[in-house]
């Protein structure tokens, strides 16, 4: 239980960062895919630190925890980009509130992702 509280404030923390990131970008009139994926570029790798310092407590090599975790999320961001486009350019929604909303969809599978593929054998020593 201590893992999914620690793993839902770093959850809160970064997707703080990632919104900074996006809603930063967006105002400075980056287009909504690209500030989306530099955004999610910055979370990864807040959200790489933060799980594997504070909420699984990885003692593993850390490149072989970070390739696998960049790989996955990449294809969470591939989800969400085609899921912010879909929502911006066919359901005609303001890009802001898209992302609000498919991020949601984005935060459980990445979670699924950290506890079962990257550091599924630091859970079992918490």
């Amino acid at each position: 239980m201590k893992h999914l509280i620690a793993y839902t404030l770093g959850g809160v923390l970064t997707t703080a960062v990632n919104y900074l990131f996006y809603f930063s970008l967006s105002a400075a009139s980056l287009n909504y895919l690209a500030a989306n994926t530099a955004a999610w570029a910055a979370a990864v790798l807040f959200s790489y630190w933060v799980n594997r310092r504070f909420v699984f407590h990885s003692k593993s090599e850390w490149l072989t925890e970070l390739l696998p975790f960049c790989s996955m999320r990449f294809f969470t961001l591939l989800g969400e980009n085609i899921l912010l486009f879909s929502a911006v350019a066919v359901l005609l929604l303001p890009p802001g509130i898209s992302k609000l909303g498919v991020s949601a969809a984005t935060v459980v599978l990445n979670y699924v992702i950290c506890r079962k593929k990257i550091f599924a054998k630091g859970v079992h020593n918490l």
